[in-house]
């Protein structure tokens, strides 16, 4: 699924996201509001984990939708 899709129906995903990375907040889905960015630098802060790390993970995660 491209990026664009999730961005653009972020309500319907929140639940997805929240699902896969269960660290990250209802305030933190706020913020993130679809955004690629967002949600890339919070997974970082929350999983202290390397951006390409993260990178790659959003990538396999939105590829399964």
């Amino acid at each position: 699924m491209n990026w664009n899709q999730v961005e653009g129906n972020w309500e319907e995903f929140k639940g997805k996201v929240q699902k896969q990375w269960g660290k990250l907040t209802n305030d933190d889905l706020d913020v993130i509001k679809g955004n690629r960015k967002e949600l890339s630098g919070k997974l970082q802060k929350h999983y202290g984990k390397a951006q390409e790390d993260v990178e790659r993970e959003i990538d396999d995660w939105s590829s399964r939708l």
